[in-house]
């Protein structure tokens, strides 16, 4: 009977030092969050508690996330990844992660959103891409699945234009971010546009507002502050008539420039024959 206390007492123990051998070295494990940030860390750690449902590895240099890492982390339903040094995210990367509703990539290196990138982790709720400077493209297909998204920020990257298929399917977007980006608002970006108007409650939260850095006789507007008078010239057409004159006009001046030019070589020729013949009366 004396030994039960100390049985129960060892099996605690064994418990406790179960728990904590989950949690990775130089990052702090409470309940089911896991704080691996400014650690400096290169790499991710390699395992992880399987009932994680936050995980922080902001303000390190990670380069690279392995294929298939947070395939068994289910409960997973938070991941900050800002600050570091991603160029990319491995195909598949969540497909494990079925409640993930909140990812943070801001402040890394990305040059491309490519499509169907975040397509298994579709209970995103709020997904943060900005201050990516790189960042040039995105995929019109880059956010497919994400019908619960509500939170979009695309601020501060090197964006000219983006695509009204990559905003389309996200039916429950009500904030979208696109301040801090060069964008070049010229006929292409039209559409998408219009549809911020007629969609997004508000379009821009950032200190500053998306603004026109291109053509110059918008640079400097905001984006919503362009109406369809803006774009008129985007849909001037010409008719058969148009054609027709242009190309009288184009015949015209076809004729007139020969015609000049057979003159011009005439008087050329004639001033030619009456300096030879001055020269032969003076001789």
């Amino acid at each position: 009977m004396l030994l039960g206390p100390w049985l129960v007492a060892a099996a605690a123990a064994a418990v406790a030092a179960g728990a904590g051998a989950g949690c990775p070295a130089l990052c702090t494990c409470r309940g089911q969050a896991v704080d691996c940030s400014g650690q400096r860390l290169f790499s991710v750690p390699p395992e992880l508690p399987l009932d994680t449902g936050n995980l922080s590895l902001a303000h390190n240099r990670i380069a690279s996330i392995p294929p298939g890492y947070l395939a068994c982390y289910g409960q997973l339903r938070a991941l900050d990844l800002r600050n570091n040094s991603l160029a990319g995210l491995p195909a598949g990367l969540f497909l494990g992660a079925r409640r993930l509703a909140h990812l943070d990539l801001s402040y890394n290196n990305l040059s491309l959103v490519p499509a169907d990138m975040f397509l298994e982790a579709s209970a995103l709720l709020r997904l943060d891409l900005s201050h990516n400077p790189g960042l040039r493209r995105v995929h019109p297909q880059a956010f497919r699945g994400l019908a619960q998204l509500r939170e979009l920020d695309l601020s501060y990257g090197g964006l000219q234009a983006l695509s009204l298929e990559a905003l389309e399917g996200l039916p429950g977007l009500v904030g979208l971010r696109l301040g801090g980006n060069p964008w070049v608002c010229g006929c292409a970006m039209e559409p998408l546009l219009k549809w911020l108007r007629g969609r997004i409650q508000r379009c821009a939260s950032d200190p500053q507002l998306a603004e026109c850095r291109a053509p110059p006789e918008v640079a400097g507007a905001p984006l919503l502050s362009l109406t369809e008078e803006s774009f008129q010239a985007c849909h001037l057409t010409l008719t058969l008539d148009d054609y027709l004159f242009i190309a009288f006009v184009g015949f015209v001046v076809s004729i007139a420039s020969v015609a000049t030019n057979f003159l011009l070589g005439i008087t050329a020729n004639c001033c030619h024959r009456w300096s030879k013949a001055s020269e032969d009366e003076d001789v």
